[in-house]
């Protein structure tokens, strides 16, 4: 059976079989990254390479609202879960297809119109403009693919089922490893060639998922139609906070990117290398936080407190054991796979010292990713919003630039490595003490 009741059983067995496929689609995608990384550094630059680093950051940043909105999708549909409410699942899924199309057709629109402008903003390299806006652009055309494939996954896992998901990204990544080089070399189509096949890849997988969702009843999905008005609040109730956390998150990103960008085209090619390392650390942890959010969800919803109690700590432990044992073995090959992505010495460099000093902070951010999963949960998603605020804007974003100026280019990861210190202990302050466990979504009328 691939969906789990996690409101029984051992909670250190659900915790494992339930985040190591999300661990394993997690890894998948990174992959992709991984290997549209390798294709565009290693057959069109260092330039290139770090147009997609910057168009990619934006890209991200522009969903992140539609993103968030996803991200209360686990919350709602686990909840639903706990509590048995078939008829609640089936209505609140056909609400968030319905705001969740809606959204996304407006963000690619409005941002495929003003792809330049924001590249203008952020300081691109005159010499990386052109590609990153040929790379912005059509991925946002493919905008439904992107998000549809992500939705799915989200739903699967609101279920119970994390084994699913990981079919579909699999499909991705091998197409994507077949269509790269046949679109960047063969048809020469250089960045462009990149961003179709990503579009092409996330496409055919989306319509995979679909169909098999479908064929095999895993998901309650409906034709849509309009929903009514209290699902509608109560997802946007959610997802609005949900959507600025992630808004918050990345334009963080993007401040520091601009941080980043001011020390040239080398470090900006050395930090889009680093990067797809930098999120192989992160893989565990981002895992447990999916896992611990659903598995919370679900526990809450049917009012089991003591077992999201035990989540949290089998999560922390979880966390630190994997965290640190991948951060040993990136601090140990730094420099051998920076230069699988890049050639330039100085890149490989800066790529290289970046890694080795914010390998060892990475267990503190897991643990952000833990505590803020079990409280997101609750539906918690304003206070969420406020600790995300403070870890971003008062903590990394200054430190970083701090750090750089004090520093250098290896003030960067310094400052941001402090700050994941500091953000991990405001998020545990806030779990023991926030009141995030008086929250309630729905009515005990609504429970089936």
């Amino acid at each position: 059976m691939s969906q789990h009741d996690f409101t029984a059983g051992s909670i250190a067995k659900h915790m494992f079989y339930f985040s190591t496929p999300i661990m394993l689609t997690n890894l998948l995608q990174v992959s992709y990254q991984f290997i549209d990384s390798l294709w565009i550094g290693n057959l069109l630059g260092g330039d290139a390479l770090g147009a997609v680093t910057i168009s990619s950051t934006v890209i991200v940043t522009m969903l992140s609202f539609i993103i968030g909105i996803n991200h209360a999708t686990l919350t709602i549909l686990s909840q639903q879960r706990g509590r048995k409410n078939d008829e609640g699942l089936r209505s609140y899924l056909n609400a968030l297809v319905v705001v969740l199309s809606t959204l996304s057709v407006l963000a690619g629109t409005i941002g495929y119109f003003s792809s330049e402008w924001i590249l203008m903003m952020l300081d691109t390299p005159a010499e990386m403009m052109a590609g990153a806006a040929a790379y912005l652009r059509i991925n946002l055309i493919g905008i439904l693919f992107l998000l549809g494939y992500n939705f799915i996954s989200t739903v699967l896992r609101a279920m119970g089922d994390s084994k699913t998901p990981l079919k579909f990204v699999m499909v991705a990544v091998l197409l994507n490893t077949v269509l790269d080089p046949v679109f960047i070399s063969l048809f020469d189509m250089g960045i462009e060639g990149a961003a179709l096949a990503t579009i092409l890849s996330q496409g055919l997988s989306f319509l995979l998922g679909v169909v098999y969702t479908i064929r095999r009843k895993l998901v309650p999905f409906t034709l849509p139609s309009i929903p009514n008005k209290e699902e509608v609040i109560l997802i946007l109730k959610l997802g609005i906070p949900s959507g600025l956390q992630m808004m918050v998150i990345h334009a963080g990103v993007l401040a520091i990117m601009s941080v980043v960008n001011s020390f040239g085209k080398d470090v900006v090619a050395g930090f889009g290398a680093s990067q797809r390392i930098d999120s192989l650390i992160t893989l565990p942890a981002m895992a447990l936080g999916t896992a611990v959010n659903s598995m919370a969800g679900q526990n809450i919803g049917a009012g089991r407190w003591d077992r999201v109690r035990q989540i949290a700590i089998y999560g922390a432990i979880y966390n630190f054991t994997i965290m640190l044992l991948i951060a040993i073995l990136v601090f140990s090959l730094a420099e051998f796979l920076t230069a699988l992505f890049i050639q330039q010495k100085e890149a490989v460099l800066f790529g290289k010292d970046y890694l080795k000093i914010i390998a060892f902070f990475y267990p503190f951010i897991g643990l952000n990713f833990i505590l803020n999963g079990i409280v997101r949960g609750a539906g918690a998603m304003y206070q969420i919003l406020v600790l995300n605020l403070i870890s971003f804007w008062i903590l990394r974003y200054p430190l970083t630039l701090i750090g750089s100026e004090w520093l250098g280019e290896n003030g960067i990861s310094l400052g941001m490595g402090i700050s994941f210190v500091l953000s991990s202990v405001f998020s545990f302050v806030y779990f023991k003490f926030g009141k995030w466990k008086q929250k309630s979504l729905f009515t005990k009328k609504a429970a089936g």
